[in-house]
């Protein structure tokens, strides 16, 4: 299942693809393809932007900065929403290291320094006393961090995590979906910059929309 998931299938397949189509025939790409059916978002009156990632991935890693200046502009009438994907079990432990940060309301603090122990550091979070102690680091008492680790609402939304991408058609991460209608990635807009200007194209059009 991991190797079919991963977050570098598709930049791969479509860099073949993009190779071997004829020049004079080819458009310029859109740079991202409906979701299908579109899915409701939780807020109607706002644009929905979902960032699907996985702590282990280099190019979510990459993406990471760019796309943390990027949710700094976001105008008001914008949601933006991170969702781990879940594709095996080790994406589940990172999915459920998330889930238990944003219980406890610590995402802003330890989501880049997680990103950085796994890709720079090279450390393994996998094993709740790894997990235990890097949230200590951060201030989380252990026993906070154990209730809210083994709570049944964590649970529940990693078991949800690996159905919100199927729902999606998600197969690679990083790969964002704008309003339950859209979705963009690396390998279809051709690079993380491409994306945000995709982003904030569909951003600005769905605003419209609800004006």
């Amino acid at each position: 299942m991991l190797k079919k998931f991963t977050c570098t299938n598709l930049f791969a397949l479509s860099m073949a693809v993009a190779v071997t189509f004829n020049p004079v025939q080819a458009a310029e790409p859109v740079g991202y393809e409906l979701v299908s059916p579109a899915q409701p978002t939780h807020d109607v009156n706002k644009v929905e932007v979902i960032e699907f990632f996985w702590y282990g991935c280099p190019h979510c890693f990459d993406f990471e900065p760019t796309l943390a200046k990027w949710v700094k502009t976001l105008p008001k009438n914008v949601e933006f929403i991170r969702q781990p994907a879940v594709f095996s079990d080790l994406w589940g432990k990172h999915a459920k290291a998330y889930y238990t940060a944003e219980a406890l309301g610590v995402v802003d603090k330890v989501h880049q320094d997680f990103f950085d122990t796994i890709q720079i550091k090279k450390e393994h979070l996998e094993t709740e006393e790894q997990l235990a102690k890097f949230f200590a680091a951060h201030g989380v008492a252990e026993a906070d961090f154990k209730k809210a680790y083994n709570s049944f609402p964590v649970d529940m939304k990693v078991r949800q995590a690996g159905a919100t991408a199927a729902k999606y058609a998600i197969s690679g991460v990083p790969a964002i979906v704008i309003n339950g209608k859209y979705k963009t990635s690396g390998p279809l807009a051709g690079s993380h910059e491409k994306m945000i200007e995709i982003m904030d194209k569909l951003i600005a059009q769905e605003s419209g929309a609800k004006k």
